[in-house]
């Protein structure tokens, strides 16, 4: 078992396309790491340049304690698993699993005992004399991560490894990598757009945007303390609702459209930044269940909205509505252009057993000290 060491990499294609800035992570023995963001934001590139895939640029890459920066991807002691499974449709699943393994001269017994060790861990043992056409997407999936498996490598290198897979079997087979992985306590980098796949999957997550590293931390602290615009806009589903906002002066009130909120002097001593903003325009954020509808004479915040569409999920209510306020798009995030371009939309997450009709006007209580600043400039979170 090892790390996987990344320090200040580059990649530069020779049309001059600077495709990965100075990216540096470290990937501890047996943890999960995921790397997320938007289509080309260098997250698959980097996994590659780690791979031996992709040269590096500039910087080094370290796998246990060897540099393996300028070593082919055969002698690097790592094994990857791609969006396609790329299995032998006329061999076995068990031929499928030992194959590499024949390849490198090792005898039938050990290829025997380690396809069955991987088989065990993967629930395929069952499966092992079908063929892949006899098998479900998961299933095939999971012979792909046998045949990583059974080479005992370093580490593990997963590309968008179940985005082939309908939107059921994905949730499935996110615990079952998980569960995985965790058994065999080997250090994995994991690709996804998906932040949902990274949320719940990864024990930390690095957020990439246009090859620049954005955050690194536990996926909850990312929802709940994101460092700046693109990261609150990327990561949660609906997204944080954003919008431009004037504080007051002395920061004790915010002007949002033309409504007007009270900042509570605990949200303004928790966020000490906020008073070289007093009497300027910052961004402020809050996530839909941050909203709620008001009780009748209840206490708090209120905006007052007017309902545009609700999504009934079951458990829940998505209410989605109009402000006049100006909306900000988090940069970097692909949104639908009109909706981009909107000046009134978000989204609450409302109970289940609420009442609204479109087009009703309706009051939202705001629970303030959940609330995230965001310089307009920068995009950095205010805080200290």
């Amino acid at each position: 078992m090892a790390s996987i060491d990344i320090k200040a990499i580059n990649k530069v294609y020779p049309n001059g396309f600077h495709a990965v800035h100075d990216l540096s992570l470290s990937v501890a023995d047996g943890e999960f790491m995921v790397l997320v963001g938007p289509s080309g934001c260098g997250k698959t590139t980097a996994l590659r340049m780690v791979a031996g895939l992709e040269e590096v640029t500039e910087g080094s890459v370290q796998i246990g304690e060897k540099d393996v920066t300028v070593l082919p991807a055969r002698e690097r002691d790592i094994a990857m698993v791609f969006q396609n499974y790329a299995l032998y449709p006329h061999m076995t699943v068990g031929q499928n699993i030992g194959f590499a393994l024949s390849l490198r001269g090792i005898g039938k017994a050990e290829i025997d005992k380690r396809v069955k060790e991987a088989a065990d861990v993967l629930s395929l043992t069952e499966w092992l004399d079908r063929k892949p056409a006899q098998l479900s997407g998961g299933q095939r999936q999971r012979v792909a991560m046998g045949r990583a498996i059974v080479r005992e490598p370093a580490a593990f290198l997963m590309d968008e490894a179940l985005s082939n897979l309908d939107a059921k079997l994905r949730v499935q087979m996110r615990a079952e990598v998980s569960r995985i992985q965790r058994r065999l306590g080997v250090a994995t980098m994991y690709v996804t757009h998906d932040q949902t796949e990274a949320m719940t999957m990864g024990d930390r997550v690095a957020v990439m945007n246009a090859g620049v590293l954005q955050q690194c931390d536990h996926p909850q602290v990312l929802y709940d303390s994101p460092q700046n615009l693109f990261v609150a806009g990327f990561m949660g589903s609906p997204a944080m609702n954003l919008y431009e906002a004037g504080l007051g002066e002395g920061a004790t009130s915010m002007r949002l459209g033309s409504q007007r909120l009270n900042l509570p002097a605990q949200v303004v001593s928790e966020r000490p930044g906020l008073g070289a903003y007093a009497g300027r325009k910052v961004v402020v954020g809050f996530r839909p269940e941050h909203l709620e509808l008001a009780r009748a004479n209840g206490a708090g915040q209120v905006l007052n909205v007017e309902t545009e569409l609700v999504e009934a999920l079951g458990s829940e209510q998505l209410l989605h509505f109009k402000i006049d306020a100006r909306r900000i798009h988090a940069p970097g995030v692909d949104e639908d252009e009109e909706v981009a371009n909107s000046t009134s939309v978000g989204v609450a997450r409302i109970e289940p057993q609420d009442q609204v009709k479109v087009s009703e006007r309706v009051r939202l209580s705001v629970k303030v000290e959940s609330m995230h600043f965001f310089d307009p400039g920068s995009g950095d979170a205010i805080r200290a």
